[in-house]
């Protein structure tokens, strides 16, 4: 008998669309109001002071509309276009499932394998859960780990953890929740996903998404895999904001390198790619046809987009959207908004966010993207083009969403307010003379907490970004990063020191910074000295 999960069947969602008053039969999208959209557009630049945004949709099978502006990066006087390529962080995910689904119809691969079917080596911490992780389960974040367990194998960048390192560390990173139990948002079982993919299609990751999806579809800008920057050109740089100007951000270097998480989140593409990507979706019989046939069959299409995992529905869906419910796909987010089905994803990272929305009862599509740190400026400008097209009537402006999501954060921060930490001074060797050395996590290696000219310093052995001074503010110790790669600031908790060896345990200081920044899945433990050029 195979195990439950909380997962949807096609007719349970006909059925459901029934009880809330959607139509599960397609209805002609309405008419995109250029004006309304530009003025959005250009409301969204001048509240967020974004240095590049690019926006595209598609309607009845045709693009209705693109609009691009800003610089690749600010200051650089080159211009952004159709072309230009983003990074679209999570938006890879449905790409990754894409490329497995098209697996399925191959008869190469069922959704119901076991990994270890393709990857022997395979373990989770559990190993019943090792045992009965179908490939199905690395897609829809119920593994029981919690949310973001691992991302610090993959970010900052660059490091020096491979997509090997990264499976490998699987198996010390304990669980939160019970498998299959609940929803908890993870990367790092994409990047086994992607190579559970390799296996079954028997080439590498990036060369199956450029045979079996770039290629077929015609979009011919997107990168996956290692490249080179200036011979593809005409590429988006991250930024930040800083002290009220624009600033590029983990610049890219001339090889762009095949990094672990491609198949989470690595994969570069244009607007224009985009746009033919959201236009398979929604006219499956028209575009993006291989060999006369649909891309992937209605099957798997079906598939696809069945809800498989029960997301929770915020208070913030219930008001502005009027949602009733929330889940995830294989790669993809599914709910409704104003008795319509919505089909989407964001993608973020560092200095770069995308969001690629569908209403596919409405053959409607859009694509947001920005070259900056730009939360709250992607929420707004897609939920002001959502309700364009499922609620046109209400008029909703993007200073009625960016007002509403200021008040949000006001009232969070006096409800959790981030410890305050400006007392914060050097610590000094001597008075950390018992905690000082190299510590070791299974999982994310060594790193050293060691005297230096100036004070003591933690540094990360595999993820090189991560250095920082130790500080101590009142009676704790924390780190405060240099430069600008690793930004999440993070308490140190050391053992007794009546205890052998040593322990050290890390959380962030601000209790609501990304989850990606995991120092509470860390725990190390003191394997040496610091070396002696820096004994205190």
């Amino acid at each position: 008998m195979k195990p439950l999960r909380h997962s949807l069947s096609a007719m349970s969602v006909v059925l459901l669309a029934a009880s809330m008053g959607l139509s599960p039969a397609l209805a002609a999208g309405p008419s995109v109001d250029k004006a309304a959209i530009d003025q959005a557009f250009d409301d969204t630049i001048a509240r967020y002071h974004l240095p590049g945004l690019a926006v595209g949709i598609v309607e009845d099978g045709e693009v209705a509309y693109t609009r691009t502006a800003g610089e690749l990066a600010a200051g650089d006087g080159e211009k952004i276009d159709a072309d230009t390529l983003f990074k679209i962080a999570s938006n890879s995910k449905a790409m990754t499932t894409g490329l497995l689904a098209r697996l399925v119809d191959a008869g190469k691969l069922e959704w119901d394998d076991p990994v270890t079917k393709y990857m022997p080596d395979f373990r989770m911490f559990d190993p019943w859960v090792t045992r009965e992780m179908q490939v199905r389960d690395l897609l829809i974040h119920n593994s029981g780990l919690g949310a973001g367990a691992g991302d610090l194998m993959l970010w900052p960048e660059p490091n020096h953890f491979s997509r090997a390192d990264v499976i490998h560390g699987l198996r010390y990173l304990k669980p939160t929740y019970s498998f299959r139990s609940r929803y908890a948002y993870d990367n790092t079982l994409y990047i086994v996903a992607g190579e559970v993919a390799a296996a079954a299609g028997g080439a590498p990751y990036e060369t199956l998404v450029r045979r079996e999806l770039f290629g077929p579809l015609g979009m011919d800008r997107c990168q996956v895999g290692e490249w080179n920057r200036d011979a593809v050109g005409n590429i988006a740089q991250p930024h930040a904001r800083r002290d009220g100007v624009n600033v590029v951000t983990n610049e890219d270097g001339a090889v762009i390198p095949d990094v672990p998480m491609m198949a989470a989140g690595g994969i570069r593409c244009s607007l224009r790619d985009m746009l033919a990507w959201a236009t398979m979706w929604l006219e499956p019989e028209t575009s993006g046809l291989v060999d006369g046939k649909p891309w992937l069959s209605p099957e798997q299409r079906e598939a696809v987009w069945t809800p498989q995992t029960i997301m929770p529905l915020s208070r913030r869906m219930r008001e502005w959207d009027d949602s009733h419910y929330s889940a995830y796909g294989y790669g993809w987010r599914l709910a409704d908004v104003d008795g319509t089905q919505k089909v989407s994803h964001t993608g973020t990272l560092s200095g770069m966010y995308s969001a690629l929305t569908l209403l596919p009862q409405k053959r409607i599509g859009f694509v947001i993207l920005i070259n900056a740190d730009a939360d709250d400026a992607r929420t707004v400008l897609n939920q002001v083009l959502v309700k364009q097209f499922t609620a046109p009537a209400q008029r909703r402006t993007v200073a009625h969403y960016a007002d509403a999501l200021d008040r949000d954060a006001r009232v969070a921060k006096q409800q959790r307010p981030v410890p305050d930490t400006s007392s914060r001074r050097p610590a000094k060797a001597a008075g950390m003379a018992g905690q000082l050395g190299v510590y070791r996590d299974p999982w994310f290696g060594d790193v050293s907490i060691c005297p230096v000219a100036d004070g003591v310093r933690f540094a990360s052995v595999k993820s090189p970004l991560m250095v920082g001074d130790v500080m101590r503010a009142g009676n704790r110790l924390l780190v405060q990063w240099q430069g600008s790669g690793a930004d999440t600031e993070p308490w140190l908790e050391f053992g007794p020191e009546t205890v052998s060896p040593m322990t050290l345990e890390m959380s962030k200081i601000d209790p609501d910074a990304d989850f990606s920044s995991d120092f509470e899945d860390l725990s190390f433990v003191r394997v040496g000295d610091c070396p002696r050029s820096q004994a205190p």
